[in-house]
């Protein structure tokens, strides 16, 4: 179940619950990509866990989305299961895309996770022709965009936006502003105050959250869904938040400090929201506490699995990569040695 009701006390505790799930997942990558298990390169989603748990609880489990180069957290709020993401962060045939994928590449179609994407900017157009596919399929179904300030820049966004706008189609073009493109800072980036006033240019509704309020991502993505869902199109919703690492694990970040850093963290969306609760007489430190290690028991157990998950054989290394098989591919594959090289 991707959906969560946070107007109703369980559902607030299931949408802390998931950041906490996706905190953890990612502090665990952190570390085994530091110590060189997992392959490739990782960008952590820590600090921006409101958005992606607070659109997705407002979406319907059969809703689209689409995703970035920072897409575990937007995985967990779908429903995703940690064990094979893991699985495919450690490279291993068990995992969502047979461990090809790695870290920025997940995908489950079945679940309406429409894929990670190392292009900056690819997630809008694929969430396009997912919400055109539902309105000509008459389904009830919307498609969420995921996307950072940096690819508001990219002309595919902008195409696909206008697209989306003119037909009316059930989708959502959501801005994850974590204030840097890579290096760069947004007001370097952009000749606007708000990333939000693009939306005019397509004359669609356009309006900047607080992307560190779980409550306030739930309500304007709810409020965006149920407009697309009733066939009057598109919205644009730009969620300031913070990315507390690097643009990638290793990234010495020389475009910020670290007083920046900690101001952001004063409003960490995890403690305030726990805060909330907490005054609300909903939950108790002890029951924080028994989340947060339930998250992390989680983690380990995924981290379990994909250590002890077979590797993928050489042989499979084309498996799956044509609809239609390609007979020059065909012809190396069947020269593959086991060990990967030729013969």
């Amino acid at each position: 179940m991707v959906t969560i009701d946070i107007e109703t006390e369980d559902g607030r505790r299931e949408a802390l619950r998931r950041m906490l799930t996706i905190r953890a997942f990612d502090s665990t990558a952190s570390d085994y990509f530091a110590d060189g298990e997992i392959p490739g390169f990782v960008h952590l989603y820590i600090g921006e866990e409101a958005v992606g748990t607070g659109a997705c609880a407002a979406l319907e489990d059969q809703d689209y989305i689409t995703s970035t180069h920072r897409g575990h957290g937007h995985c967990i709020a779908k429903g995703l299961d940690p064990k094979y993401m893991m699985a495919e962060l450690f490279g291993k045939r068990d995992g969502y895309c047979n461990g090809k994928g790695g870290s920025m590449h997940i995908a489950d179609v079945d679940a309406g996770m429409l894929g990670a994407n190392g292009i900056v900017g690819a997630g809008p157009p694929l969430a396009t022709g997912a919400a055109l596919t539902a309105q000509q399929k008459g389904e009830d179904r919307i498609a969420l965009a995921f996307f950072g300030d940096g690819a508001v820049a990219q002309g595919q966004v902008h195409e696909a936006i206008n697209l989306a706008a003119t037909w009316d189609l059930p989708a959502v073009f959501l801005v994850e502003n974590n204030q840097f493109g890579e290096g760069t800072p947004v007001d370097l980036q952009h000749n606007v105050q708000a990333l939000s006033e693009t939306a005019e240019a397509y004359d669609i509704p356009g309006f900047t959250i607080d992307g560190m309020d779980i409550t306030a991502v739930y309500e304007a993505v709810g409020q965006a869904r149920e407009r697309a869902a009733s066939g009057d199109g598109p919205t644009f919703i730009e969620a300031e938040t913070y990315r507390y690492r690097g643009h990638f694990e290793g990234d010495p970040q020389p475009y910020r400090d670290d007083d920046d850093v900690a101001r952001w963290r004063e409003r960490d969306p995890i403690e305030t929201f726990k805060d909330r609760l907490v005054d609300r007489g909903e939950l108790t430190e002890e029951e924080y506490e028994a989340l947060r290690e339930e998250a992390e028991s989680t983690i380990e157990e995924a981290v379990d699995y994909a250590r002890n998950a077979e590797d993928p054989a050489p042989a499979e290394a084309y498996d799956d990569m044509f609809a239609v098989p390609v007979p020059e591919i065909e012809q190396f594959a069947d020269r593959m040695r086991a060990d990967g090289g030729t013969r």
